[in-house]
């Protein structure tokens, strides 16, 4: 059986701000129905690498393709309509919205409507709906009429996945969505995407090495602007490399 190419591919991809080369011949492909993970220290150009591959940033060499079309440069807007969606490690949500308001105006009947005043995108019945759904696939049911403003942190990180998920995207990527989040939040957030699997292929940048070693079929390591390391977590954790670096000791604390 002739295996399925890649959902997602980055190659050869540089960037440099200034004199300084942040990503240095960035190879990456994800296959569909994965969770991917990236990883590595501080300043080793990981989140540098997400922007470039969301279209925050456009590359200053290679290319990325996703589903065998070149998508490298596009704008962030026509990335997502392309059905690639991310969330923050800052979170973005309107916090004098509902969650259920912050769902209907990420879905792509509103963002392709912007023109209707927002009272009228309220009382759309079936724009309603939609979002209900998304905000029960991260569990947030019964939450729909809470403020943003006034949910915990914990759902408050399952609502921006939620808006990430409107869009109603094939690939997902998560930007350290552990970001201030405790052991029970952290457990949770893990159950979450372990169940969004079924639906999306996520890529997820992480500074929580165990959260990810958890989660991922497959990780890439960056350090010094390039990919270092890859493998299932098991090859990463025999990898002399990762084992006596900082990042290995926190994958066997």
């Amino acid at each position: 059986m002739t295996e399925s190419p890649p959902l997602f591919v980055a190659e050869h991809l540089h960037k440099r701000f200034g004199d300084q080369v942040v990503l240095e011949d960035i190879n990456l492909s994800f296959n569909a129905g994965s969770i991917s993970g990236i990883m590595g220290p501080n300043g080793a150009g990981k989140s540098t690498c997400f922007n470039v591959l969301t279209g925050m940033y456009r590359p200053d060499g290679g290319s990325v393709f996703f589903d065998g079309e070149d998508v490298t440069g596009l704008a962030p807007e026509r990335i997502v309509e392309k059905g690639i969606s991310r969330s923050f490690q800052i979170m973005n949500l309107f916090d004098e919205f509902t969650a259920l308001e912050n769902i209907m105006v990420a879905t792509n009947r509103v963002r392709h409507g912007l023109h209707r005043p927002f009272w009228d995108i309220r009382a759309d019945s079936e724009i309603s709906h939609k979002a209900a759904e998304v905000l029960a696939m991260v569990g947030l049911t019964g939450l729909e009429n809470s403020l943003a403003s006034d949910m915990s942190y914990g759902q408050r990180r399952a609502l921006e996945i939620a808006v990430s998920l409107a869009t109603e995207p094939r690939i997902v990527f998560l930007d350290e969505p552990t970001q201030g989040l405790g052991a029970d939040g952290r457990a949770n957030l893990a159950d979450l995407i372990g169940t969004l699997q079924e639906k999306f292929t996520l890529v997820i940048i992480e500074h929580d090495m165990q959260f990810l070693f958890r989660l991922a079929n497959r990780i890439s390591v960056i350090h010094w602007g390039q990919i270092i390391a890859e493998g299932t977590p098991d090859e990463l954790k025999a990898n002399e490399w990762v084992r006596t670096s900082e990042l290995g000791k926190m994958t066997t604390c």
